[in-house]
């Protein structure tokens, strides 16, 4: 039996009036400007509230200044540390519950700070100052990164001992990542194949 031509048509201009219908991709906007942003686009971070935004690059370029007083241009660099050294001794001394970290010069609080991501977000961990001083002495790059907008990330996840200088916005992918794909009490395979899938793509990066 066949189709009755005037149904085929009706069906034809349904289905396409649905693909209209569809609503657009949103596209990210400049948070100072309201420009539209490519997606790659620059991040800055609001001192006053440690809030990461995003930014064209006509505005990011106003707070390029380390003095800048109410936002801070986060760099884009990613950075291998391949001659970092990082003992277990000199880990364990960090007393962090988990070996995936990253670590930043906070300039209002006037001292190295650890996050590490979990289920529930970006936790913040106390550093003791002896034991970043002497991983600074033995790691004398850490003292190049600029404070409140870079990180030394630290991935110790099973066999890895990888060390990278980073934009925060690239720690706070991976935390991210995290919080979107944990499942159960051990997260689950889906999101430990993520955050390989994170690490191998910034490898490829630097």
């Amino acid at each position: 039996m066949s189709a009755d031509p005037s149904d085929v048509s009706r069906l034809s201009a349904l289905a396409s009036l649905r693909r209209f219908a569809r609503p657009l991709p949103r596209r990210e906007r400049c948070d100072l400007c309201d420009t539209e942003l490519a997606q790659e686009h620059a991040h800055l971070l609001e001192l006053s509230s440690r809030r990461l935004v995003c930014a064209c690059d006509a505005c990011a370029i106003l707070f390029d200044s380390p003095v800048a007083a109410k936002y801070r241009r986060v760099p884009r660099r990613a950075q291998l540390l391949a001659d970092s050294r990082l003992p277990e001794e000199a880990w364990a001394a960090l007393h962090l519950p988990i070996d995936l970290a990253f670590f930043v010069h906070n300039t209002a609080a006037e001292r190295v700070l650890a996050q590490y991501p979990s289920p529930a977000g970006a936790t913040e961990a106390l550093v003791p100052p002896e034991a970043w001083q002497v991983l600074a002495e033995d790691n004398p790059v850490l003292r190049e990164t600029q404070p409140d907008v870079e990180a030394l990330l630290v991935n110790r996840i099973g066999q890895a001992r990888e060390h990278y200088r980073v934009g925060i916005d690239k720690c706070y992918e991976l935390v991210g990542l995290m919080r979107t794909h944990w499942r159960g009490l051990s997260g689950g395979p889906a999101v430990w194949e993520t955050i390989g899938r994170f690490f191998a793509l910034l490898r490829g990066a630097v």
